[in-house]
Order: C-alpha cells, then structure tokens, then sequence
C-alpha cells in the first residue's frame, strides 16, 4: 500500500469516527465514555496522518 492510500484510509476512517461521535452526542443512550472513547480513537488517526505528512 502506497502513503498517499494509507493516508486516503486513515482520512476515510477518521471521517466515519467522526459521523460516529455526532451519531453519539444526538442520541441520549449513548454513554459520555463511549462519546469519549471515539473522540480519542478520532485524535489518534489525526496525529498519525498528520505523521505521515510531515514523513512525505
């Protein structure tokens, strides 16, 4: 796999974690743990594409 697709995945990931943690904060059973949870899983795959693009 190239960077530049290794890159694309992660954005594409951190997109759907994004639509996850909006899904999450509208809907009322949803835990702030669970809310937090993907918020953390958000930032870890910003910090690696933004790795990646310094690596490039």
């Amino acid at each position: 796999m190239s960077l530049v697709s290794h890159v694309e995945e992660l954005k594409r990931k951190h997109q759907t974690l994004s639509e996850q943690v909006e899904a999450a904060q509208r809907s009322p059973g949803a835990s702030d743990y669970e809310i937090m949870e993907l918020k953390k899983q958000k930032l870890r795959l910003k910090e690696e594409i933004a790795r990646l693009a310094l690596d490039a």
